[in-house]
């Protein structure tokens, strides 16, 4: 059963030692994903299971153990998910999976199992929902660490230029993270998430889909759309 979960942003630019020169820009979003954390760890999960985007559908497994890098962003920092379960090197974390690790290795998450899932864009919310309900059935007490960003298109200088629809969209997004309303997430317009570049719509319904039947309350942490690309932190519990 799902008794917590946490939604965080999953730039690379959110790890200090990539954004460089620029890291104060963020110093409120890693703030908020600390506190989040916190809120996971406050739940005494049994389970963590974090979810994130991947090129492609997924759904992709990463065990506990897993290895992630920043290498190629120039940065000569490694990061592991979990606990060290010899998984072979040879299988990486992507990047929204890694920027989660590094999120779980400042905060100093070791108490509890820790697996990934990746899940992508042409992933369907019926499978969505399906993958969340999966994950929440796991363990008695399941929590979800949720990686994706909002739209890329806030800006003139944003990485899709700017469109009118985006903020909007971004809006309803936070809304529906701030009030846990599953029905919202499950029923988000993929079409327009994809033309919005949207990272996060896959994630965001798993969550609704492992939140089903469940009576958890959200939190809207953070809501910010630095470099054109909107960045939300919620928590759920």
């Amino acid at each position: 059963m799902l008794v917590a979960a946490a939604v965080c942003p999953c730039p690379p630019l959110l790890v200090p030692d990539v954004a460089a020169g620029a890291a104060a820009e963020l110093d409120a979003a890693r703030t908020a994903c600390t506190d989040a954390l916190g809120v996971l760890a406050a739940a005494r999960p049994g389970r963590l299971v974090v979810v994130g985007p991947v090129d492609g559908a997924g759904p992709e497994a990463y065990p506990e153990g897993t290895w992630g890098s920043f290498r190629g962003f120039g940065v000569d920092l490694d990061v592991r998910l979990g606990r060290d379960e010899g998984v072979p090197a040879e299988q990486r974390l992507p990047y929204s999976l890694a920027v989660a690790a590094w999120l779980l290795e400042r905060t100093g998450w070791s108490d509890v199992p820790v697996e990934g899932l990746g899940v992508g864009d042409r992933l369907a919310p019926e499978r969505c929902s399906l993958i969340g309900r999966d994950l929440a059935a796991r363990a008695e007490r399941v929590a979800l660490l949720v990686m994706g960003d909002a739209s890329a298109c806030r800006t003139l200088k944003a990485p899709g230029y700017l469109d009118e629809r985006a903020a909007p969209f971004d809006a309803e997004v936070a809304r529906a993270l701030g009030a846990a309303d599953v029905a919202a997430l499950t029923t988000l317009d993929t079409g327009l998430a994809h033309e919005l570049k949207v990272s996060g719509r896959a994630p965001w319904q798993v969550l609704a889909g492992a939140a089903e039947g469940t009576d958890l309350g959200g939190s809207l942490l953070y809501e910010d759309a630095p470099y054109g690309v909107g960045y939300l932190v919620a928590t759920w519990s």
